[in-house]
């Protein structure tokens, strides 16, 4: 099955404006795809529109914190209505709360000696989510680091010297506004949670609070690092999902978006999304 359940545009950390990311999916001949930009549901009418014949679902990926790690949420199908609504005040209640970091994490740079304009960052993200990303794309503009992966080693990873962690909103409260909106719940690239033990618990904590599928095939990474994911998926009943976590530009080892779910799995998937 030939899906997209993980990708970004310009309304987040993307270089492709929805409508060219959603038609670059429809020519890889994806039957369901869903633009997952950090959250933010805005470019979701435009996919639609790009991509007739195509069950396109709303959602996005939601930054969330469980036991001070971040952890990326994966929500689809969100339906219009009340849910809905509420899921977008707390949204615009975290954009402001981003705004703010961006300033906090400037101040930050410039106590180690690195000046940049936190104004100049956000205007350049008005239209869309702003995140480290956007610091990272000025750090290398500036000439501070050579790449953006640079930037978030040496100074925006989680605890790194100008990074500034902000509370955001719980796994559980993020589930409970995703239940409400009639959606359903993954956990992104279980991977960058780097140890096993914490992916199990994660699920064994808060699968009854509608945590029920795990990003087991991702991005451009091979077949074989699925198999201790779908290991668990099985111990724990998950459904097991994938998506190519597309940028553009931003994540140039992901050419495309798009990605194939073996067989095994799309049926479970569809049963469970529709």
């Amino acid at each position: 099955m030939r899906l997209e359940l993980h990708c970004h545009s310009t309304c987040s950390d993307g270089s492709l404006e929805p409508e060219a990311l959603a038609s670059a999916a429809g020519e890889f001949g994806v039957e369901l795809f869903c633009l997952t930009d950090h959250d933010t549901m805005a470019g979701y009418e435009r996919t639609r529109a790009a991509l007739p014949g195509v069950r396109v679902l709303r959602g996005l990926e939601l930054s969330c914190k469980h036991d001070g790690r971040t952890v990326h949420m994966l929500i689809w199908g969100v339906q219009p209505g009340p849910g809905c609504e509420a899921l977008a005040r707390r949204l615009d209640e975290l954009r402001e709360l981003r705004c703010w970091r961006i300033g906090a994490i400037c101040e930050r740079l410039a106590a180690l000696g690195v000046h940049l304009d936190p104004e100049a960052i956000l205007a350049d993200a008005a239209h869309r989510t702003p995140g480290r990303p956007d610091v990272a794309r000025a750090l290398v503009e500036a000439g501070v680091c050579n790449s953006m992966r640079h930037a978030f080693d040496q100074f925006l990873h989680d605890g790194g010297p100008a990074n500034v962690a902000i509370d955001g909103m719980s796994v559980e409260d993020g589930l409970a506004l995703g239940r409400a909106a009639g959606a359903r719940m993954a956990l992104a690239h279980p991977h960058t949670l780097r140890h096993h033990a914490l992916v199990k618990a994660l699920f064994v904590d808060l699968r009854d609070a509608g945590l029920e599928g795990i990003e087991a095939y991702y991005g451009s990474v091979s077949p074989a690092r699925a198999e201790p994911w779908l290991r668990l998926a099985a111990e724990l009943d998950l459904v097991v999902t994938a998506g190519s976590d597309f940028h553009g530009e931003a994540l140039a080892h992901v050419s495309r978006p798009g990605i194939e779910l073996p067989s095994a799995h799309a049926e479970r998937l569809r049963d469970w999304l529709f």
